[in-house]
């Protein structure tokens, strides 16, 4: 965990994320993209989210900065005291952008719940979008976007999750190469600076299909 001030930023951003956590009620429907059976090509996805290159341009749209870039130096290894866990590669995640008006049980290629950016020096540059469902919306099993099932469900990352907001998510490097494959949710690739609002981690705690809290 680094130090405080990342803390105190995170819990500043908590309000807003964790009526997820606390509200949310099952719909039984199944989260799927809506219209044409056939996905976008990740080329058509990128091309339509291009404009999220500038970040304000994502917070004009609604995507709000969760602060925090997370890292996940070690990744999945044996000897871990966690449980089931995701297999999680070493590698960063970076400075997520959560659109709360996104989330909802039916998925849009198009419009990710999350974007995710690299600290470039002083500058953000984006580098994955974020497919990303609460476990209550999914009751019919994993969502699926771009043919590719979300994983999970698993608990959220704190500090910019609550623990246990429970879900399904998809990264998809569009704009990073990485190295670990376009659908990984982490990237070696991806460096975290040395900065109070960087956060290293392990693997979240997968969780068991059903009624969340």
């Amino acid at each position: 965990m680094s130090g405080s001030a990342i803390t105190a930023a995170a819990r500043a951003a908590m309000p807003a994320l964790a009526w997820l956590a606390l509200g949310l009620t099952s719909t039984g429907a199944e989260a799927q993209a809506p219209g044409a059976a056939t996905p976008p090509s990740l080329d058509q996805v990128r091309a339509a989210l291009d404009k999220y290159q500038d970040p304000l341009v994502a917070v004009r749209a609604g995507y709000l900065s969760t602060l925090g870039c997370i890292d996940f130096p070690a990744g999945l290894h044996e000897g871990m005291d966690h449980g089931p866990t995701m297999a999680y590669k070493p590698g960063g995640m970076g400075v997520h952008f959560v659109n709360m008006g996104l989330i909802a049980p039916a998925l849009d290629p198009l419009k990710p719940q999350v974007l995710i950016y690299e600290p470039v020096g002083d500058h953000l540059k984006l580098a994955a979008a974020e497919w990303f469902v609460p476990m209550p919306l999914a009751a019919n099993g994993p969502p699926s976007v771009l043919g590719k099932s979300l994983e999970g469900p698993m608990e959220g990352h704190p500090p910019i999750l609550p623990a246990d907001l429970y879900h399904y998510d998809l990264h998809v490097w569009l704009w990073k190469n990485n190295p670990s494959g376009v659908f990984h949710p982490t990237n070696p690739d991806l460096k975290c600076p040395a900065s109070p609002y960087t956060h290293h981690d392990g693997p979240p705690k997968m969780v068991k299909p059903g009624p969340s809290k």
